[in-house]
């Protein structure tokens, strides 16, 4: 049986992003394997007519079309929403534009300001991170909620069980899995490794990575997201959590604290 050509590879924003393209990229440029950047409009034909490709998007907006080829094999993977908005509020408040081009562009309901100088402007922690929750991060939402779960020719991933994946056993087992030609098992697992934070970039957390990543936990959010946004979100997005496989119900409220004993904690 010939073996499929193409490996998709779709994320969303601080989902494991930057790890899951470096691990990639940096595998199929050093085997000469072309890298073909795709969104929900790209035909088919846009794919290479021999030979094996990493096809990629960084919101997970990959063309039905493409997924249902018989050479595809792809790779999706999302994280806990409540870590995506607190790792989000953070990371908009001082990202560079390089990275993000999206938070410079000026916006009119913002009277001229872009994303991040609206979030800036609002000095009080909780109304950044409520700003954040119904701006970015509810797209970012609908996005994973967009996805096509189940779908036989993908591994659907979860970053929580990845960031556990310390033994690249999981990572392993997945590539086996999908035996895509051209993706040495072998290499891109140390790939997966080498951009790993608790691998390659255990001791080297600079650059890229570092303005990228302040901790890499999983549920960080039993730690940092004030109840005050915890009742807000469930009211919100309480049954895209249910969805998405992240609670049950609305009892993880509870776990969460105020925001004043978490800010006086994170002042001590």
């Amino acid at each position: 049986m010939t073996r499929p050509r193409f490996l998709c590879v779709g994320t969303h924003h601080k989902t494991g992003t930057v790890w899951l393209r470096r691990t990639f990229h940096k595998y199929a440029t050093a085997n000469g394997i072309p890298v073909v950047r795709v969104n929900g409009k790209t035909p088919v034909t846009a794919l290479p007519d021999r030979g094996p490709a990493l096809v990629v998007n960084w919101s997970s907006d990959i063309p039905q079309a493409i997924l249902d080829l018989p050479d595809t094999r792809a790779v999706h993977m999302i994280r806990d929403p409540r870590d995506v908005l607190i790792s989000g509020a953070r990371y908009h408040l001082t990202a560079k534009h390089g990275n993000e081009k999206w938070l410079a562009r000026p916006r009119d309901q913002w009277g001229g300001l872009n994303y991040q100088e609206k979030i800036n402007a609002l000095t009080n922690p909780l109304d950044q991170m409520r700003f954040e929750m119904h701006h970015k991060h509810k797209a970012t939402l609908r996005e994973m909620l967009r996805w096509p779960y189940g779908h036989p020719h993908v591994a659907d991933l979860r970053y929580e069980d990845m960031i556990n994946d310390t033994d690249t056993a999981l990572f392993r087992q997945m590539m086996t899995h999908l035996d895509v030609e051209g993706f040495d098992v072998d290499g891109v697992t140390k790939s997966y490794w080498d951009q790993s934070l608790f691998g390659g970039q255990k001791d080297d957390r600079k650059g890229l990575v570092a303005g990228h990543v302040k901790s890499g936990k999983a549920a960080q959010w039993t730690r940092k997201l004030p109840l005050e946004i915890a009742v807000e979100y469930h009211a919100a997005f309480g049954d895209d959590l249910i969805r998405l496989g992240y609670a049950e119900d609305g009892a993880w409220v509870d776990d969460c604290r105020p925001a004043a004993q978490i800010y006086a904690e994170a002042a001590s």
